[in-house]
């Protein structure tokens, strides 16, 4: 094989794009930890950094294979024999000027590993609907299964030139269909199959600590701009205008979600404004490479409005999507891939018409043909993925059991899942020394330092 040359400058920025995306898996467990009541927090964010170990394993034996590997099964799935385990990844770049036209000289093992973090937070991400209710076992077979029979096939259908790709050129830059959608139409599939918390809606579930929201949200912020600008994997005029547009449509969301907050409860939230962020940065996701900025200010500033509203349908519908999944992300995803319908710009980015083969927006002398391609695609993977996440929720739930007992979810499910607590509620003063989960806890035997003594019985019910 002719020797493949390597372009040291994109291969250091997509490194750099992927240690950003990386951290927001992270960013996301203190995220939806501090969303989270405090007896639950740390089974939230274990689901988080779970995540991580397990899909990335699973990626690097085959979930690459089955999303960017040629055509099998009739576009369906990657084909596994392409890239299985690392028998080719030393010999094939991915961009190499021998190997794809495209000469933009990234070795494969560099773009597998950047779009592994992708799948680890695509998987993570479901976790929000389910919080204070599913066993972490549970957990672990349902990320197992949906990244094999849903993210994968999904990211070949969307990125890997599959059967949706083909047949609809539908626009996705870095995820709005492949990722929020995707995540958000589970999260719901799955939710219904758990039920509803204990005690919801009539009790009252708030955050149990806003600094971790905030903290969280910013996190996702920064790693963000690896996420979409990262996702041009070179680096160019292309790449300068999805990191814009994802900063000017996360900030007009910030202040869209505010607006609402104002308007109609008299007092806006760090809470809202975090949850706005998030908004802003899933509707510009398949859009920041694509169109300019003015038009990611709008997509913002929509995206923080449309958003605000949609987290209250849980309400009016009676399911219970503890952190927002569903209201955040299927519908910031959805509002994303439909906004290409109308303001895509082969202009702003040639790639819309020579490489991907779509149509401009409505806006701009392209008709209705791009926003029909966007909403059949989303479409699609609405129903693929909310179906697949029902039966695979629904088979756990009877086979191994996903929802933990009422027990213990009144009791925590930290303690009943995990042995630990995020916080010692118990003994506020604290003490020297390390100390383990179990004796913690009061499990198991052996040598223990001595009781301290009982605290004085609290004024206020602890939040959570």
């Amino acid at each position: 094989m002719p020797e493949a040359t390597i372009d040291t400058g994109n291969t250091a920025w997509l490194l750099v794009s992927t240690a950003l995306v990386l951290l927001m898996t992270p960013g996301l467990a203190l995220f939806y930890g501090g969303l989270n009541r405090s007896k639950g927090v740390l089974n939230m964010m274990m689901m988080s950094f779970s995540t991580i170990g397990l899909v990335s394993i699973l990626w690097l034996f085959y979930g690459f294979s089955a999303s960017f590997g040629t055509d099998s099964l009739g576009g369906f799935i990657g084909n596994l024999g392409d890239y299985m385990g690392s028998k080719t990844y030393t010999d094939l770049f991915w961009g190499a000027t021998d190997e794809n036209p495209s000469g933009i000289g990234i070795p494969t093992y560099v773009f597998m590993v950047f779009q592994m973090t992708f799948a680890v937070i695509t998987v993570a991400l479901i976790s929000g609907a389910i919080a204070d209710r599913a066993k972490f076992a549970g957990w672990l077979l349902f990320a197992f299964g949906w990244a094999t029979l849903v993210y994968f096939p999904v990211a070949h259908n969307v990125w890997g030139g599959g059967w949706i790709f083909q047949k609809l050129h539908p626009l996705d830059f870095a995820g709005g269909t492949a990722v929020h959608i995707n995540a958000g139409a589970a999260a719901l599939g799955v939710a219904l199959v758990l039920g509803k918390r204990i005690g919801w809606p009539r009790e009252s579930m708030k955050p149990h600590n806003v600094p971790f929201v905030a903290l969280g949200a910013g996190l996702l912020w920064f790693g963000w701009f690896g996420f979409n600008a990262g996702s041009e994997l070179t680096v160019d005029g292309v790449t300068g205008l999805a990191f814009v547009n994802t900063q000017v449509a996360t900030a007009a969301a910030v202040l869209g979600w505010v607006i609402v907050e104002w308007i109609r409860d008299r007092k806006p939230t760090l809470v809202g404004a975090s949850s706005g962020a998030i908004a802003g940065l899933v509707a510009i996701t398949p859009a920041c490479g694509f169109i300019d900025s003015w038009a990611a200010v709008l997509l913002g500033l929509a995206a923080g409005i449309v958003c605000a509203l949609a987290v209250s349908l849980k309400y009016r519908f009676g399911f219970d999507d503890s952190l927002d999944v569903v209201g955040v992300h299927f519908v910031g995803g959805w509002l994303g891939s439909l906004a290409l319908g109308f303001f895509a710009n082969s202009d702003i980015n040639s790639a819309i018409t020579d490489v991907v083969g779509a149509k401009d927006g409505l806006f701009f002398g392209g008709g209705a043909a791009q926003l029909g391609a966007q909403a059949g695609a989303s479409a699609i993977v609405t129903v693929y993925s909310f179906a697949i996440a029902f039966v695979l929720a629904f088979i756990i739930e009877k086979t191994i059991g996903f929802r933990v007992s009422a027990e213990a979810e009144v009791e925590g499910i930290d303690i009943s899942e995990h042995a630990e607590s995020g916080y010692d509620l118990h003994n506020p003063g604290g003490g020297g020394g390390s100390t383990s989960a179990f004796a913690m806890a009061g499990i198991g035997g052996g040598a223990s330092a001595p009781a301290a003594p009982a605290a004085p019985a609290p004024v206020e019910k602890v939040v959570g």
